[in-house]
């Protein structure tokens, strides 16, 4: 509210010079990004230097993150013998040999490649065809 009415009276009376445009220099901008922050100069260095800490913490988990999922993909490629991705390798070599697939995910597709085996038998295929319906 303060600013409409000191842009309705202030504008005006700055032609005149009767002390409506003395603020303009208050209003200016800094030009130091720390003063504009409201932080000292070293306060403002500190809090750089955490940004980009912090960002290249976020960038590493993303990287792995990305990496196990690849180590995924080419565990379920490996067991339904699909063919290899070379994107999925390099992101893998990207990481290094800090992939670590959750034990969660592992117990999955090898429980999976268990059930897959036992149909895969000659007794699995037996039990299949005593499941089947003969009546249609």
């Amino acid at each position: 509210m303060a600013f409409l009415i000191k842009s309705m009276i202030g504008n005006p009376l700055s032609g005149i010079g009767l002390g409506g445009g003395g603020d303009k220099e208050e209003e200016a901008a800094p030009t130091d990004p720390a003063k504009a922050a409201g932080m000292t100069r070293e306060e403002y260095e500190e809090y750089q230097k955490q940004v980009v800490e912090e960002k290249m913490e976020r960038d590493a988990d993303f990287l792995n993150k990305k990496a196990e999922r690849a180590t995924l993909r080419v565990c379920l490629r490996d067991k339904y013998r699909l063919p290899k991705s070379e994107q999925d390798d390099n992101m893998i070599e990207m990481a290094g040999d800090d992939v670590d697939v959750p034990e969660e995910l592992l117990k999955m597709v090898d429980e999976d490649a268990t059930e897959e085996e036992g149909k895969d038998s000659l007794m699995g295929q037996f039990q299949n065809l005593q499941n089947m319906d003969m009546d249609s």
